[in-house]
This record gives structure tokens, C-alpha cells and sequence, in this order.
């Protein structure tokens, strides 16, 4: 009766620790091309098409020199960014009265969009072990 269980028992030990251990990276984004050494670069990484430009992981970088560099650690999979220059230090990124970007704004890949941000299919990448991504303003 005592070896069902105890077999029974490291099986569930054994399944649980297998399925909770996920493998994790380093994800370093450098942004390059900052012009104005003042406020500080906002980075939004998103990890689906349905979050992108909405939620994910966030970092605020001080502005000090002409590149600023983010890093995460993430697990297998396939993400994308958005980042602006908020030269004003107000948390958002300033726009006229047209609602075009006064500020200096980039996604990964260095993706373009027409009329508004690229799709989340051009912004996308995968991560499968530590990874560095350089993009520019």
C-alpha cells in the first residue's frame, strides 16, 4: 500500500517540478540614435498581437548618451517593442493637434507603419536563448 503512493507520489514531484522550471533569457534591446540628451526613453515589450502597443513589461531610461539600453528576461518566445524619446520627462508621447508624434518614436525590427505604428507581424521576433536587438530613432 506504501509503494503506490510514495510512486505515485514522485511521479506528481517530478511532473510539477518539470512543468514550473521554464527556461529564461536575456532579452538586451539598444536604442540608438537619441539627438537630444535630456528626459528619458520609454520601452514597451509585448509578448502577443493582441498586446502589443498595450500592455507588457515597461522600463523607463534615463537619457545620458546617444544609445540607452533595456534588458529583460524572458522565456522562448516571440515578442515586439515599441519605444519613444519623452524629452519632457511627462510619461506619454506628445502629439499636435493631428495626433502626430512630436517626439522621436521606433518598434523592433526598425518595423514602419503607414498612417499609424506597423503591424504586430513586421515588429515581431523570436527569442530561443539570450538575445541582443539594436534598432535606431
Amino acid at each position: 500500500m506504501k509503494l503506490p503512493f510514495l510512486v505515485s507520489f514522485f511521479l506528481l514531484i517530478l511532473a510539477t517540478t518539470s512543468f514550473s522550471a521554464q527556461e529564461s533569457y536575456t532579452l538586451t534591446i539598444e536604442i540608438e540614435g537619441i539627438k537630444k540628451q535630456s528626459g528619458n526613453v520609454l520601452v514597451l515589450l509585448s509578448n502577443s498581437e493582441k498586446s502589443f502597443l498595450k500592455d507588457g513589461e515597461g522600463r523607463t531610461l534615463k537619457v545620458k548618451g546617444n544609445t540607452v539600453t533595456a534588458n529583460y528576461k524572458v522565456a522562448k518566445g516571440e515578442y515586439a517593442f515599441s519605444f519613444f524619446h519623452d524629452k519632457n520627462s511627462n510619461g506619454k508621447l506628445d502629439t499636435n493637434f493631428m495626433g502626430i508624434p512630436k517626439e522621436s518614436y521606433g518598434f523592433s525590427n526598425n518595423a514602419k507603419g503607414f498612417m499609424g505604428p506597423p503591424s504586430y507581424q513586421k515588429a515581431k521576433f523570436s527569442i530561443t536563448g539570450d538575445t541582443k536587438v539594436t534598432v535606431s530613432f
